[in-house]
């Protein structure tokens, strides 16, 4: 695996600020934020000297009981060769779930989930990264992710789940640490079991990410201060093996310039408190072989009733989360509220960033109005139509006072809403104007 060094997650909001920092050998970019024809500056300018740039994806949903969309691949597979990556990452997770082979509408969850670790979902997740693989032009990575809640009925640990998975596939991993921490806060899981039981030759570099807990439970907020605790989980990880990079992860609430610098110090100090531990370590950890051994990954067809007892599991789960159904047997319906409002949260921060003008509209008003929607509206193709739909759904029939908000909403939802964007010629106006009295007739 080629060495990356450290790196830090590249960001519009930061992107001067990267650009300065010292000591950063690469980044990483959400692919589904960059355009092939259109890169930002920023990141031509990093190529240029040198630095590598890696796609992140967060939407493929490799965990689901579908195999993997062609397009998504296609787009994923045209940003690796735009950025000239060595390889693309992807998130062991569902994002999706029902459609035909559930009989039920297709939610979006906007968020990644936890796949249960079971056999049907390993079966399925080896065959969808094999999908996955043919379809890309470099080598995939996937990561670990953070989880509020617990599956019932899990056959593996995390260790032996991502074991199996990187055996039976030859895919690499992205372990991310603060993933780690969040599953021992929120699910009990002890992250030293976990790095024991990983193959560790498998890894291709590290995630580290701040968060912060509220009544017991460890939110991955990716907006907060890397924590002393991650930190010792990283050096752990570094006293095992050298991971060949890791990368700082911030989305939001960015401080300033020296703030981050000093947390990819203290990485960097993890780094070597672990590479000064790593003989004894050695000596002392238990053999990866504790895993249970590898299956060899089952032909396409077989996988199908597997795929199906799956999708129903998943429908049910992402239904009681964003459409208020019954709780599933088995799962903890407290901490399911919690993932609930999570998921109802991040749809209205999300919104907010993608149609700007909403909150301008609305002001305070904006929340509390979106999160009424979400309680009842499920996502359905992703946050540009949940934007769309939640102001229609204001609109009618009208669910604000008239007034300058209600004309402003009105304009904001003509605009983009048609397959062409409104004129403001007044002719243009007055002849659609015309057109949509005629077919009101």
């Amino acid at each position: 695996m080629e060495r990356l060094g450290t790196g830090i997650g590249w960001r519009p909001e930061i992107a001067d600020a990267v650009e300065r920092m010292p000591g950063i050998d690469w980044v990483e970019v959400v692919a589904e934020n960059v355009c092939p024809g259109h890169l930002p500056e920023s990141l031509g300018r990093l190529r240029e000297r040198g630095v590598t740039v890696i796609p992140h994806g967060v939407s493929l949903g490799l965990g689901g009981a579908e195999r993997p969309d062609a397009g998504r691949l296609a787009t994923l597979a045209e940003r690796a060769e735009a950025l000239g990556a060595p390889l693309v990452t992807e998130h062991i997770a569902f994002v999706r779930a029902g459609g035909a082979r559930t009989a039920s509408p297709l939610l979006e969850a906007g968020h990644l989930l936890p796949v249960p670790r079971t056999r049907d979902a390993l079966d399925v997740l080896c065959e969808n990264v094999r999908i996955a693989q043919d379809a890309l032009p470099v080598p995939l990575a996937v990561e670990n992710i953070a989880a509020l809640i617990s599956w019932p009925g899990e056959e593996l640990t995390e260790g032996q789940f991502l074991y199996e998975l990187a055996d039976r596939t030859g895919v690499r991993l992205l372990v991310d640490v603060a993933n780690l921490h969040t599953n021992h806060v929120n699910r009990g899981e002890d992250p030293a079991e976990a790095l024991a039981e990983l193959p560790l030759e498998a890894i291709a570099y590290v995630h580290v990410a701040g968060g912060f807990e509220r009544d017991g439970v460890w939110h991955d907020s990716h907006a907060h201060p890397v924590p002393d605790r991650v930190l010792d989980v990283l050096a752990d990880l570094a006293s095992r093996v050298s991971p060949p990079g890791v990368l700082l992860e911030r989305d939001e609430n960015f401080p300033e310039p020296a703030e981050l610098e000093r947390e990819l110090e203290a990485i960097r100090g993890a780094l070597e408190k672990g590479a000064a531990e790593r003989g004894a370590a050695r000596a002392a950890a238990p053999e990866a072989g504790a895993a249970e051994p590898a299956r060899a990954t089952p032909p396409e067809e077989a996988t199908e009733p597997a795929r199906q007892r799956l999708a129903l599991a998943q429908t049910a789960l992402l239904s009681a989360l964003v459409a208020g159904t019954p709780v599933p047997e088995g799962f903890d319906g407290v901490r399911l509220g919690v993932q609930a409002r999570a998921l109802a949260g991040k749809r209205a921060d999300v919104v907010g960033k993608i149609a700007p003008e909403l909150p301008v509209i609305l002001g305070e008003a904006y929340r509390g109005l979106f999160l009424a929607y979400a309680h009842g509206h499920p996502m359905t193709g992703g946050y540009r139509r949940d934007a769309l739909d939640f102001a229609e759904h204001l609109l009618v029939p009208e669910r604000l006072p008239r007034g300058p908000a209600l004309r402003e909403l009105r304009a904001w939802w003509l605009e983009r809403s048609g397959p062409v964007p409104r004129s403001r010629k007044p002719v243009v106006r007055a002849v659609r104007a015309a057109r949509r009295v005629l077919q009101h007739r």
